[in-house]
């Protein structure tokens, strides 16, 4: 009978030991290369818009100095 006890307590003990073990995790680095984008590309929506309206303003401007220019 001691020899059962002693014998469940032994593998109740190795099993406990086992399972809380901590298990090794592998931590794995990959390098990549990451390609970059072009200036344009990175600017917001608000500041492509904001070029294109400075654009048409500029044009405009440029077509009322050129009819104030002509009146000569």
């Amino acid at each position: 009978m001691k020899r059962i006890v002693l014998t469940l307590a032994l593998a109740s003990t190795m099993t406990f030991a086992v399972s809380c073990r901590e298990t090794t995790e592998k931590e794995v680095i990959r390098e990549v290369e990451v390609e970059t984008t072009d200036d344009e590309d990175a600017e917001g929506i608000l500041e492509r818009t904001a070029k294109e309206v400075d654009k048409e303003v500029n044009e405009e401007i440029n077509e009322e100095i050129d009819k104030i220019g002509n009146d000569d």
